[in-house]
């Protein structure tokens, strides 16, 4: 018998299905289950004394497990529905940032199409603006130029908040203008050019009166301009979007707060 006990024993120790890597992981080893132990002791004894020093909100906050340190294995729809058109807003805008440089399917276009994009810059437009306003002499015209004029600063304010807030940046990595960075159309969402060139075209289309082919370019101009953004690799499909619609509640908000000719008068007398 006390032979058989250490053969026994050899021929345990060397069955591969009894080696540490081979147990199950609901039934840990025995020095980690006696480490244990003993750090459970030691903590007991710690813990009246720790106790006091500890509060009871420092406690809950070391028991809960950051946010990194989470895994959502079973995610929502919305966030799975949110994810999917995101993807396919990113590979849509690659796609059609045909002229993002020179290397690119349209590269040779690319100087027409900036150019394009220039006419939906604010600062040539509130430039153009106040050249208006000082040569106008009656006192209608006077009124539509002052308030589009808070309509071209409320656009760059607006957007520029907008875009600090969300940070998003284009699909290409193109460094942004001088006229850009004047205007504080750095990031991404929403597009600048596409807000401003949606509140422009209604302001004109309702203050102004224009032949019917006036008004059919008038709204192709801001669609060519608005997607001539996505075509440079400026601005993803979903920005431009967001920008028409932008830009049209903020007509819709000089709309309620538009400027009687009074108050555009002494505007103008205090200028």
């Amino acid at each position: 018998m006390p032979a058989s006990q250490p053969r026994s024993r050899a021929r345990d120790r060397n069955n591969v299905l009894n080696r540490a890597e081979f147990l199950s992981l609901n039934q840990p080893l025995k020095g980690n289950q006696e480490s244990r132990s003993s750090s459970r002791k030691q903590s007991g004894q710690a813990g009246p004394a720790g106790a006091q020093n500890t509060n009871p909100k420092e406690r809950r906050q070391s028991q809960q497990l950051p946010e990194e340190d989470c895994m959502q294995l079973n995610p929502s729809f919305k966030g799975i529905a949110f994810n999917s058109l995101l993807a396919i807003d990113i590979c849509m805008s690659k796609r059609l940032g045909v002229c993002a440089n020179r290397a690119s399917s349209w590269g040779g276009a690319r100087s027409m199409i900036n150019l394009l994009g220039i006419t939906g810059h604010g600062i040539p437009w509130i430039a153009g603006t106040l050249i208006c306003l000082v040569k106008s002499s009656t006192l209608a015209g006077q009124e539509v130029l002052m308030n589009l004029l808070l309509a071209l600063l409320l656009d760059i304010m607006i957007v520029a908040g907008l875009q600090k807030l969300a940070k998003r940046k284009g699909p290409y990595d193109i460094t942004p203008g001088l006229l850009d960075y004047l205007t504080m159309d750095t990031y991404a969402f929403p597009a600048g050019h596409a807000s401003r060139v949606a509140m422009l075209s209604k302001f004109f289309l309702n203050h102004l009166v224009l032949a019917i082919p006036l008004r059919i370019l008038l709204v192709l101009w801001a669609l060519c301009v608005g997607f001539s953004r996505v075509m440079i690799g400026r601005h993803h499909i979903t920005d431009v979007l967001s920008g028409f619609v932008f830009g049209y509640l903020q007509f819709r908000l000089v709309e309620l707060i538009w400027m009687s000719s009074n108050t555009c008068q002494m505007l103008i007398s205090i200028w």
